[in-house]
């Protein structure tokens, strides 16, 4: 195995939202991991072009230091809306959030500046995950991942994991237009940027996601305060550095 020596200390976020006592969730960072640069060191991802040893030694190393209760499910993530609920026996994996009534299935959703999101109701009976870059927001992977959930949206919990933050998400007028589109008010989230002539913005991907939830019947909201882009020292971004690695946003019921 082409390893690059003993794994660093892991670095986990545990998120910090009031989720039921059966609900289990984690949040992975870059660090804790046996991969070399460029995908120092965590890296989940098996699809960057790390060696598959690392990516399997990281991922056993992250099982390890979580005591999770199964191998987490990964889903090959397409920025689309298709929502996976497990357990399932297709073998189509090709999904962008992912459902659970099933006490120690994990769900398991990877990112490198998309937002992942992740759910719980109230009575700890669902929890999901789901990968929410600006293609799969504005074509409704959070409101398709409720629907999968199948409770009041009223009752569930939302957690806004690490993505890239306002100051540094510069997108086109496209997709400052596919969110109008779906509403006036999601104008708040974009800042232009520069030249008006060009027509660049920089988005607030979590305030356009807590539109999304609020308009679903969403009440309650965590997290959304970190910025994959500018911590290079905790955080993948596919933004900044191109060639890089995945962290992973974890749930699961106990």
């Amino acid at each position: 195995m082409d390893l690059s020596g003993e794994p660093e200390t892991m670095d986990l976020i545990l998120p910090n939202w009031p989720a039921p006592a059966s609900v289990f969730s984690a949040q992975s960072t870059r660090s804790g991991g046996v991969s070399p640069a460029p995908f120092t060191s965590l890296n989940l991802g098996a699809h960057v072009g790390d060696n598959p040893a690392n990516v399997v030694a990281n991922r056993a190393q992250l099982a390890a230091c979580l005591s999770l209760p199964s191998a987490p499910v990964w889903l090959e993530q397409e920025h689309g809306t298709r929502v996976l609920t497990l357990p399932d026996n297709t073998g189509n994996l090709t999904a962008d959030a992912v459902v659970s009534r099933t006490p120690g299935q994990v769900c398991s959703i990877m990112t490198a500046d998309c937002l992942p999101v992740l759910f719980c109701d109230q009575a700890g009976t669902v929890v999901g995950a789901a990968h929410a870059g600006w293609r799969g927001l504005a074509a409704g992977v959070l409101e398709a991942t409720l629907q999968a959930m199948a409770v009041d949206p009223a009752t569930v919990l939302v957690w806004l994991g690490p993505a890239i933050g306002p100051k540094a998400f510069e997108v086109g007028g496209e997709v400052r237009a596919a969110f109008m589109a779906h509403s006036p008010l999601t104008e708040h989230a974009f800042m232009p940027q520069g030249d008006p002539q060009h027509d660049k913005w920089l988005a607030d991907i979590y305030q356009l996601a807590r539109l999304r939830l609020v308009a679903a019947g969403v009440k309650q909201f965590y997290g959304g305060d970190c910025c994959t882009h500018s911590d290079a020292t905790r955080f993948f971004s596919y933004r900044r550095d191109q060639v890089t690695g995945r962290q992973a946003s974890l749930i699961w019921l106990d």
